[in-house]
C-alpha cells in the first residue's frame, strides 16, 4: 500500500489494522507513506531516522494507558516538488493499493459534487496536467490530492503496472464516490482520453467510514513514551482506545485480509458512514464551538459541561436520530447506544483533544455534518429547533473570528474569507449565512432555516451570557 498522508491519523488507525495482521501472522502488506505537501517535515525526518518505526500510546476513558510498537510502515518517501520518489512507488506493479488522508475541503468540491474551480492551486494542477509536466521548471507534479493521483496513474499506465485500488481513509461523506468523481473530471480537464479511459477501466474506489479520536500530539508524549516504554520516540503519537473501520469490499488488485483483525467489510457503508458523520463528527463540532465561545480549550471539558453535552445530546436524540431510523429503513447500528458511547469517548479527559483542532472547517462541516439533517428535517415536514444549533454556535464562533477575539489561529480550507467576513458584517448576519449556497446548497434562503436559525443564535447568546 502507498498512503498519502503521514499525519497522526493515519498513524493511529490504518497502520495499526495492517500492523495487527502482520502480528497476526500474515506478513505480505507493508505500507510506504508519503506526504504530497512539504509538511511535517519534523514528523518526516524522525519516522525516517526510525526506519518508519513508531510508538502508539492508547488511553480508554478510565485512565488506562498502553502502548504499542507499530512497524507496518517500511517506507518512508521523501518529498519534492516533483513527487519522484511518490510516482515511482504508485507505478510499482508491486502497489496494489493507493491510499489517502484527506480532509474534507482538500477534495474542492462544490455543493453538486463538481470540481470547485474557484482554487487556485486546483486549477493550477488541472494546467500542470494538461501540458503534462513533470515538474519542469520547478512547479511540481501539484499540490492537490487529484494532482498527485494522476501523476501516478500516468506513470502506472505508461509503464503497463495493472490495476489499482484508490482508497478514501477520511470523513467525507460517500468518499469513493466522490472523489472518483472528483479525479475523472480532473483527467478530462486535463485533456488526456486516454488516461481518462484507463482510470475508468483499472481502478477502483471504495467508499469507507474510518474512527479513532486522534489528537495533535502533547508535548509531553515523548517523555511519557520514554518513562514507559525505554524508547526515546520523536514520531510517538496519541489516541484514543475506540477504533473502527468500515469499507466496501470493492478492490480491484488485491487486499490484505483485513477481516481478520477487526475490519468490517460490507457492501454498502452508508448507514454507518451516516451515523458517524451525523453522530459524531457533527457533534464534535458542536461540542468544539460551544467550548470555543465559553473560554474552554478541550473537548473533554466542554462534554462534561451540562449545558454544551445537553446542547450535543439534544441535537442527536430530536433530529439526527430520526432521520437516520425511519420506519421501514431501520439503521443497522444502534444509535442510542452509539450517541452515549460517542459522548463517553468526548469525555476522555486523558486524550486532552483541543477545540481547535476540532473547530477548524467549518466551511467544509456545514454542509458536509450538518445540512443533510436539516434538509431531510425541513422536507418531512419537521421542526429543526436542535440541530440549528450548531449552525448558531459557528456562526458566533465565526463573528469571533471577524473580530480577531479567538483565542486561537482558526484554519479553514474551504472558507472564502471576504464571503466570511460579508456574512459577519452583514445587517442581518443570521439570513446572510442561511443565504450562502456553499453552505447549504438548495435550502439556502429557507425561511424556515432562517426562523430556527434566529431563534437558535438567540439561545447560543444567552448561553453566553450566563458564563461571562
Amino acid at each position: 500500500m502507498l498512503h498519502l498522508g503521514l499525519g497522526a491519523f493515519h498513524r493511529a488507525h490504518q497502520a495499526v489494522y495492517l500492523q495487527r495482521l502482520i502480528d497476526a501472522g500474515d506478513a505480505r502488506w507493508s505500507i510506504s507513506g508519503a506526504n504530497i505537501r512539504p509538511d511535517l517535515p519534523e514528523v518526516i525526518a524522525a519516522l525516517q531516522a526510525q526506519g518508519g518505526r513508531y510508538t502508539l500510546e492508547t488511553v480508554s476513558p478510565a485512565g488506562d494507558y498502553c502502548y504499542e510498537p507499530i512497524d507496518a510502515l517500511r517506507e518512508v518517501l521523501p518529498w519534492d516538488p516533483e513527487l519522484t520518489a511518490v510516482v515511482a512507488r504508485g507505478a510499482a506493479p508491486s502497489t496494489r493499493i493507493v491510499s489517502f488522508t484527506v480532509t474534507e475541503a482538500g477534495y474542492y468540491l462544490d455543493a453538486r459534487g463538481r470540481l470547485d474551480l474557484g482554487f487556485a492551486e486546483l486549477v493550477s494542477d488541472i494546467d500542470r496536467a494538461r501540458r503534462g509536466e513533470a515538474g519542469s521548471g520547478g512547479e511540481g507534479r501539484g499540490t492537490t490530492i487529484y494532482g498527485a493521483v494522476t501523476a501516478i496513474l500516468r506513470a502506472r499506465r505508461a509503464a503497463d503496472a495493472g490495476p489499482v485500488t484508490l482508497l478514501n481513509c477520511d470523513n467525507l461523506r460517500h468518499n469513493g464516490d466522490r472523489f472518483r468523481a472528483g479525479l475523472l473530471e480532473f483527467v478530462e480537464r486535463a485533456g488526456d482520453p486516454g488516461l481518462l479511459a484507463w482510470v475508468q477501466a483499472h481502478t477502483t474506489c471504495p467508499n469507507a467510514m474510518v474512527d479513532r479520536i486522534t489528537p495533535r500530539a502533547p508535548a509531553e508524549l515523548r517523555a511519557r513514551v520514554q518513562a514507559a516504554t525505554g524508547r526515546d520516540d520523536a514520531a510517538a503519537i496519541t489516541a484514543e482506545r475506540f477504533i473502527q473501520w468500515v469499507i466496501e469490499d470493492r478492490f480491484v488488485a488485491g487486499r490484505p485480509a483485513w477481516e481478520r483483525v477487526g475490519v468490517e467489510m460490507v457492501d454498502d457503508v452508508q448507514p454507518y458512514e451516516e451515523a458517524k458523520i451525523r453522530l459524531l463528527n457533527a457533534t464534535h463540532s458542536c461540542i468544539a464551538w460551544a467550548g470555543t465561545l465559553v473560554g474552554l480549550q478541550f473537548i473533554h471539558e466542554g462534554t462534561h459541561d451540562a449545558a454544551i453535552r445537553q446542547m450535543a445530546y439534544d441535537y442527536v436524540t430530536d433530529d439526527a436520530i430520526p432521520c437516520l431510523d425511519r420506519p421501514g429503513q431501520p439503521s443497522p447500528v444502534d444509535l442510542p447506544a452509539y450517541r452515549d458511547v460517542v459522548l463517553d469517548r468526548f469525555g476522555n479527559p486523558a486524550i486532552r483533544d483541543t477545540n481547535q483542532r476540532v473547530a477548524m472547517d467549518g466551511f467544509s462541516k456545514i454542509p458536509g455534518f450538518i445540512a443533510p439533517t436539516v434538509r431531510e428535517r425541513l422536507a418531512a415536514g419537521q421542526g429543526i429547533d436542535s440541530v440549528a444549533m450548531l449552525p448558531a454556535l459557528f456562526l458566533a464562533f465565526l463573528q469571533r473570528w471577524h473580530r480577531g477575539s479567538l483565542p486561537y489561529a482558526y484554519q479553514d480550507q474551504g472558507m472564502d474569507e471576504a464571503v466570511a467576513h460579508a456574512i459577519c458584517d452583514a445587517a442581518a448576519p443570521v439570513a446572510a449565512m442561511c443565504a450562502d449556497a456553499g453552505l447549504w446548497g438548495d435550502i439556502a434562503g429557507d425561511a424556515r432555516l432562517v426562523d430556527a436559525m434566529r431563534r437558535a443564535s438567540g439561545r447560543v447568546a444567552r448561553f453566553i451570557q450566563s458564563r461571562s
